[in-house]
C-alpha cells in the first residue's frame, strides 16, 4: 500500500495526506462538535470536526497535526496518539489501528516479501481434525489457504475442493464475497457481512501496509466492485474475533451459526475461521446433514 494518498483533506490546501491522515479525517467527519464538546461557530465546510478543533482537543498545534497527517512527522509520541484517540472517541479496535498507522511495522523491519503464502502444516492438520466443524485457514489478506471438508461444503461447495492448493490461483474470501454470485447469495445479511469483511481487512492492512499483494487486492476489488470501493473509502476498522452469521445454503436452507477466529501466535496474519451451531437447534441438524454429504 502506497504511503501517500492522492486524496486531500477537505480543510487542507497543503497537499496529499497519508493513510494515517485519511483515517484521522474519516473519524473527524464522523463526530460532531457537540459530541466532542466543542462550541460550533461560523459556517462549517466539513461535516464533523475541523482540523483546528481536533488539534485543540488533543493539545497539539494545527501545524503539527497537518505534518502528522502528511507523513512529515514520523515520531509521534504515544501520548499524542492517545490524546487524538480520546478526542475522536475511538473504540478499542480503532485505537489499535491508529497506533499501527502512526508507528508502522515497515519502519522497523524489512518489507514483507510479496509472494504466495503457505499454510502452516500444524494449522492445516488442526483444521482437518475438527471433523464436523466447518473451518477455513485464511491468509493475511483472506486468501483461502486450506479448508476442511465441512468448511468447503458450507462456504464454497461450488468450487473445486482442491482450490486452496492452487497457489496464486487459490480463492480469496473477499473476492468471493464481492465478485462471486454464489457467495453473495449465501449470506442472508450480505451487506453486514461485506462491511465487516472490509473493516477487518482495514485492521490487518495497517500491519502489512507495504505488501504489494495488499495493494493489488484492494485495487482489483475497487475496480470491479463499487460496493467494496465505497466501504474501503469509509475507513471503518474492526478486529474480527467472534459473532454469528446467517446463511442461506443451497443444499440445507437457512442456518444461524456462531463463528470464532483463531489467530495464529506467529503474528503472520494467518487465522482459522470456525463455525458452530447451538446443539439441538434446527441449524445444528442442518449442519449435521450438510457435513454428512459426500
Amino acid at each position: 500500500m502506497a504511503a501517500q494518498s492522492l486524496a486531500s483533506s477537505p480543510d487542507s490546501t497543503d497537499g496529499p495526506v497519508t493513510e494515517l491522515g485519511e483515517f484521522l479525517r474519516s473519524r473527524r467527519d464522523r463526530i460532531t462538535p457537540e459530541e466532542a464538546g466543542v462550541r460550533s461557530y461560523g459556517r462549517r465546510r466539513v461535516p464533523g470536526l475541523r482540523r483546528e478543533e481536533l488539534a485543540q482537543l488533543a493539545g497539539v498545534s494545527v501545524t503539527y497535526l497537518t505534518r502528522l497527517e502528511q507523513g512529515q512527522s514520523q515520531n509521534a509520541s504515544d501520548a499524542i496518539i492517545d490524546a487524538l484517540a480520546r478526542a475522536l472517541q475511538l473504540d478499542a479496535d480503532e485505537r489499535a489501528h491508529l497506533y499501527a498507522l502512526a508507528h508502522p511495522v515497515s519502519a522497523k523491519r524489512p518489507r514483507v516479501a510479496s509472494k504466495p503464502e503457505v499454510a502452516k502444516p500444524g494449522a492445516e492438520q488442526l483444521l482437518h481434525s475438527m471433523g464436523e466443524v466447518p473451518a477455513v485457514l485464511l491468509g493475511r489478506f483472506n486468501d483461502i489457504l486450506a479448508w476442511n471438508h465441512a468448511g468447503h461444503l458450507l462456504l464454497a461447495g461450488h468450487l473445486d475442493r482442491d482450490a486452496p492448493s492452487q497457489g496464486e490461483d487459490r480463492p480469496n474470501q473477499l473476492k468471493l464475497l464481492f465478485l462471486d454470485e454464489h457467495t453473495r447469495d449465501l449470506y442472508v445479511d450480505w451487506e453486514g457481512e461485506a462491511a465487516l469483511a472490509v473493516a477487518s481487512l482495514r485492521y490487518v492492512a495497517a500491519q502489512f501496509a507495504d505488501d504489494r499483494r495488499l495493494a493489488e487486492l484492494v485495487g482489483d476489488l475497487s475496480m470491479n466492485s463499487p460496493e467494496f470501493a465505497r466501504l474501503w473509502a469509509g475507513h471503518d476498522v474492526r478486529l474480527c474475533t467472534s459473532g454469528s452469521k446467517r446463511f442461506r445454503h443451497p443444499e440445507v436452507g437457512e442456518l444461524e451459526l456462531g463463528y470464532e477466529v483463531l489467530h495464529l501466535p506467529e503474528g503472520n496474519g494467518q487465522r482459522i475461521l470456525t463455525h458452530t451451531a447451538e446443539p439441538g437447534s434446527a441449524s445444528f441438524a442442518a449442519l449435521r446433514l450438510l457435513t454428512s454429504m459426500a
